[in-house]
């Protein structure tokens, strides 16, 4: 058991936003109620065909994506694919995105009242049109108008934050004041892989979204400095999570749950084997309660 704000889950592993679908597409593999929750793919209020492709490729023991939030838009979504979502009995966390605050307040207008919701991310890696398309994540006050912006929705909100700044601490403290309950760190860190023999960048938009290993050490710095800077509040550790020890890692840096994204796409059942691997780490070493990991790397930092 563990909490993130107000919403309790049984468990502390949960899916990545953008790497198990929209819906029940894992389904097949293991039943979805046994995670923790379901972190759908980000939508915004309207249908969006995303960037042109290829959108995803191999990136050393990574991948750089670039797909570029590609969805049917809340209410089409809501419609066509949460019920079969709810009806697996899986907490479901909506994912919400947006190019403008007045996106963001009607996407979570439109996820008002739905089933199945216990919380809603609000996924502020993303141009923001009204600042010169400036990332959201990228500056305190863009973040806080639009998780403020999220608020219609009824639901508690988890704020998605990008590492891609030297304001990451300044952004988190921003995100809460807009009310959100819990962050999520992070989101993918910025890269690019180019074709030598084309000459060419390998994704259709140039540039994309590093996931995977490779920014796992960074994800577990901007858990470790944000609650440093914050104290305990409740945080999500995304990036590079393949097994129970990357998973403890970002719960002693304080989190109080993970995310499994990059891993799921080479095993389709990474979600439920690294909560199995991570209940068998806990019974090998004596941990009772995920209370006794939360925060536990704090107090021992050696000096940089």
């Amino acid at each position: 058991m563990t909490s993130i704000g107000s919403v309790e889950l049984p468990n502390p592993v949960l899916t990545a936003s953008g790497t198990a679908g929209h819906g029940v597409e894992l389904a097949a593999f293991f039943p979805l109620d046994r995670l923790g929750a379901v972190v759908v793919k980000s939508l915004t209020a309207y249908d969006w065909p995303g960037n042109a492709a290829p959108r995803v490729h191999a990136a050393g023991a990574g991948m750089i994506n670039s797909v570029g939030l590609q969805g049917p838009g809340v209410t089409a979504w809501r419609r066509d694919t949460l019920p079969a979502l709810a009806a697996s009995g899986a907490r479901v966390v909506a994912s919400i995105w947006g190019r403008t605050l007045d996106d963001y307040a009607r996407a979570a207008e439109q996820l008002a009242g739905a089933p199945g919701l216990v919380a809603v991310e609000v996924n502020v890696s993303c141009p923001n049109l009204e600042d010169r398309s400036r990332m959201f994540a990228h500056s305190p006050e863009a973040t806080e108008a639009a998780v403020a912006a999220s608020g219609s929705a009824g639901l508690p909100r988890w704020a998605k934050l990008s590492p891609n700044t030297d304001r990451l601490v300044d952004v988190a403290a921003a995100a809460l004041a807009g009310g959100a309950e819990a962050l999520i760190l992070v989101n993918t860190v910025l890269g690019m892989v180019i074709d030598v023999e084309q000459r060419r960048p390998v994704l259709g938009a140039g540039g994309g979204g590093l996931s995977g290993p490779p920014v796992h050490a960074v994800a577990v710095r901007a858990v470790y400095e944000v609650r440093s800077a914050l104290g305990d509040i409740p945080l999500v550790g995304v990036g590079g999570v393949c097994d129970a020890v990357s998973a403890v890692e970002l719960m002693l840096a304080g989190a109080a749950a993970v995310e499994v994204g990059t891993a799921t796409f080479a095993d389709p059942r990474a979600p439920i084997r690294v909560l199995e691997d991570l209940e068998a780490w806990c019974r090998a070493h004596g941990v009772g309660a995920l209370d006794e990991l939360i925060g536990g790397a704090h107090g021992h930092a050696r000096p940089t």
